[in-house]
């Protein structure tokens, strides 16, 4: 019986031609610039909603896999949207007069951060100046002479005054070294204890008792100098005070007005002022330390770093709302850090100035993408992320401090309040992984936009891949494509994705390849890229990368792997597989045996048995005996065992894709027709005998085609695949070009019993109403052979009870003559 050719597939679907008269330019150097993402619109509907709502939990996740264009198109989006949104405030952190372990953070509006530092700077640098000059005044030193001559005044005439009470009551007031004592006198010296020894009790009492008056008078004179000395004090510092609030007010009182409004920088103004007024001290000029012979000393200065303003985020320069990329998202290039220097004894010493801003400071009031990868991979992120996103703060801490044996002393700054929209970059893996990993991922991303790899080819997808060319050619200064070009290099996208309806969306990959063909073209002295240049650069990127597909060419070229294009065999087929090396994928053909012989046990997958397969090519082999059962067993149990072996496989085998080649193989051992070994063999099979899709197919095909190539082309070769699998056809022109002479063939199927009549040239029958097939068909060779293998079991059957009933009576027979001997004895 000759070949179906009813299957056979014809040239025009072999793979989907682009016309380059669909489009209306002369090179794409005549495009303007792509501004949309191609063909993405579910994730630019579900960007533009997650960008839209404001509440919080409304972050985004952008899900793709890498070179999608996930990160130029949010990119783009953001930098168009955000440019129209206000610009935020600026912060800043300056010192905390009350507890200088909690800096305060103030917000301005956008650059007035910086001027508010400048003019802090500017302010501290007049005081330098303005204030030694006023303490060195001669109207500061009038003053402050006049106060302490008047407490000098007015000590002196209270000592006077007790002094001279003291004299008129025979008593003088002298110094000691515990302080001023009244002691009795007489004749102008103190009395000797000889003399007082010789006072009469009465003489004695009088003076006693005088003398605790006049030492208390004393004591009221001391309490009264004391009193004057405080006085003396806060006139003195009331004099600073006025001193200073001279130097102080015109310089002031303008920031004051230039920050009205902002409550919380006035209040910082304030404890400044209060500040310089109770250090005027450390305004004076410091006298000069001695200098030990043989040993410099540093001249310790006074600092005035509390009174400067640590810029944190300056948005001056910004315009619109602020878009970060992190590409490195550790804990301190995200949340910010306190750095430390360390001084002489490796003390680390810290203060307000010395923190830092992290990206979320930076991105507050916008945007901040990060990578889904490296948050989860860098400690402590992604749990501090969540913190941020739930108290709407940025709180600046020493992550390790939790994890030392001593607690070391560090600012507290006080936290920065957060609104920024935060848009995490992953691949699907990952937005799954957090999604039933963590529940708190629900809370905060809940816009998920998903970019596919691959888009529906419509005319305007097309028209958008043009510009996305043109694009890329007028940034990258790559030579442009002519219309002929652009359509060579839409087939290659197709075939990167083996879908004639669709393109491939893997921008990165795609741009490469055009900087490929830019290269070539530009090699070759041409002024465009034109389809020539287009297929050079898919020649040379396959040559790169093929060496180990042309090592394994070389095996069945030379029957180290032993494959048969011609004649045919029972129970012997060429199957097909792909093999992945990453970044190189190929077909090979191998070959697949059945054998069967009578028996109970069922199939037999060799690969199961010594563990060479996974558990989908295990089903795909199980689901074989459902159909053998479904198809021949309906009046009588199967009767058989069977063999099937991938020949010459030293590696893992998955994948289902095979099993309607090994049913075919099995069908042909239990018919004893033959297969036709010019023909490979690719489809999975369900228990009806519907054949059902698999992947690369054109891998495949070409890969056959290449062993039957080198073996030599007899016209009657070619490749079954299932019919599904059509519309995935993109064959290389070398290949269709085969078919189109008639050295190569393509058929594609839906059943098994198509299949088996290609490769056997012999009908396949179909079942009568008692299940009976035609005489002459292939299930009718089949149904037979295990009709007769049930048959052979069954009688074997039968001759083994037989044997064992008469085993039984001849052992009844004897112990009955034995029992009979006993009884005579």
């Amino acid at each position: 019986m000759p070949v179906r050719t009813s299957c056979q597939l014809p040239v025009e679907k072999l793979r989907w031609t682009c016309d380059p008269d669909q489009f209306d330019f002369t090179t794409t150097a005549d495009l303007p610039d792509l501004v949309d993402a191609v063909g993405q619109e579910r994730a630019l509907r579900s960007i533009e909603f997650g960008l839209g709502v404001r509440e919080t939990g409304f972050n985004l996740y952008i899900s793709g896999q890498t070179g999608t264009g996930r990160t130029s198109t949010i990119r783009n989006l953001l930098r168009q949207r955000a440019k129209d949104e206000p610009t935020p405030d600026d912060w800043v952190y300056v010192y905390n007069f009350k507890d200088a372990d909690n800096p305060i953070s103030l917000s301005l509006p956008a650059g007035r951060g910086s001027e508010l530092t400048a003019d802090m700077k500017e302010l501290v640098e007049a005081f330098k100046k303005d204030i030694p000059k006023a303490l060195e005044s001669k109207e500061y030193e009038s003053r402050r002479t006049e106060v302490l001559e008047q407490y000098q005044t007015q000590s002196n005439e209270l000592f006077d005054t007790l002094e001279t009470e003291s004299e008129k009551h025979g008593f003088a007031l002298q110094r000691t070294v515990s302080g001023l004592v009244i002691v009795p006198q007489k004749d102008d010296h103190n009395f000797t204890q000889d003399e007082y020894d010789a006072l009469t009790d009465e003489e004695r009492t009088k003076l006693e008792e005088q003398g605790k008056l006049l030492t208390e008078r004393l004591n009221d004179v001391l309490r009264q100098v004391r009193d004057n000395e405080k006085a003396t004090k806060d006139a003195l510092a009331q004099a600073d005070r006025e001193l200073g609030l001279s130097c102080l007010g015109h310089r002031l009182d303008p920031l004051r007005e230039k920050y009205a409004g902002l409550e919380k920088v006035l209040a910082y103004l304030e404890t400044v002022q209060e500040d310089i007024l109770k250090n005027l001290e450390d305004f004076k000029p410091q006298p000069t330390q001695p200098q030990i012979p043989g040993l410099k000393i540093a001249r310790q200065e006074p600092s005035f770093e509390r009174y400067e303003v640590n810029l944190l985020v300056d948005n001056k320069e910004t315009e619109g709302a602020p878009i970060v990329f992190e590409s490195n998202p550790t804990y301190n290039n995200l949340f910010g850090r306190i750095e430390h220097v360390m001084q002489y004894g490796g003390v680390a010493v810290t203060d307000f100035t010395m923190i830092k801003a992290g990206a979320l400071h930076r991105a507050n009031g916008g945007y901040l993408v990060i990578d889904a990868r490296e948050v989860l991979i860098n400690p402590f992120v992604w749990d501090s992320l969540k913190r941020c996103i739930r108290t709407a703060e940025i709180r600046i801490e020493d992550v390790l401090e939790q994890y030392r044996f001593m607690t070391m002393v560090s600012l507290k700054p006080e936290p920065v309040p957060l609104s920024a929209k935060i848009v995490l970059v992953g691949t699907p893996w990952i937005y799954y992984l957090l999604y039933y990993q963590d529940p708190d991922y629900r809370k905060f991303f809940k816009v998920k936009a998903e970019f596919d790899s691959s888009v529906s080819r419509t005319p305007v997808v097309m028209q958008e891949y043009a510009l996305f060319v043109a694009t890329l050619c007028r940034d990258k200064k790559l030579l442009h494509f002519d219309r002929a070009g652009v359509a060579c290099l839409l087939e290659y996208t197709a075939r990167m994705v083996d879908d004639q309806q669709k393109l491939s969306s893997r921008f990165m990959e795609i741009a490469d390849f055009v900087r490929e063909a830019s290269f070539w073209a530009e090699r070759d002295g041409h002024q465009v890229i034109t389809c020539s240049d287009v297929r050079r650069a898919a020649e040379e990127q396959l040559y790169r990368v093929n060496r180990i597909e042309e090592r394994m060419q070389e095996l069945f070229d030379d029957g180290t792997i032993m494959v048969d294009t011609e004649g045919a065999v029972v129970g012997q087929i060429n199957g097909l597989s792909v093999i992945s090396l990453g970044d190189h994928v190929f077909g090979r053909p191998s070959r697949i045996t059945a054998r069967t012989w009578l028996g109970q046990a069922g199939m037999v997958n060799v690969e199961r048995e010594v563990k060479l397969s996974g558990p989908i090519h295990d089903k795909g082999v199980l689901i074989l005996t459902g159909y053998l059962g479904g198809q021949f067993a309906r009046t009588h149990p199967l009767s058989l065992s069977a063999s099937i072996c991938f020949e010459q496989n030293y590696d893992g085998v998955e994948g289902d894709s095979a099993s309607s080649t090994e049913l075919y193989a099995l069908l042909s051992a239990l018919s004893g027709l033959p297969i036709k070994q010019g023909i490979a063999v690719t489809g999975s099979v369900n228990q009806r005998g519907q054949i059902q899709p698999i992947g690369g197919v054109n891998h495949k095909i070409e890969g056959f085609y290449a062993v039957c190539k080198a073996k030599g082309l007899t016209g009657e070769q070619g490749v079954i695949i299932p019919k599904t699998n059509e519309r995935h056809l993109m064959l290389k022109e070398e290949v269709v070009e085969a078919i189109a002479d008639g050295q190569f063939h393509l058929w594609s199927i839906e059943t098994i019993e198509e299949g088996i009549e290609i490769l056997t040239g012999v009908k396949a029958g179909a079942a009568g109403k008692n299940g009976s097939f035609p005489k002459g068909t292939v299930f009718y060779l089949v149904a037979q052979t295990l009709k007769k293998m049930h048959a052979r079991m069954h009688d074997e059957d039968e001759d083994t009870s037989k044997a064992a009933g008469h085993k039984k009576k001849a052992g009844a027979a004897h112990k009955k003559k034995s029992a009979e001997a006993d009884r005579e004895a």
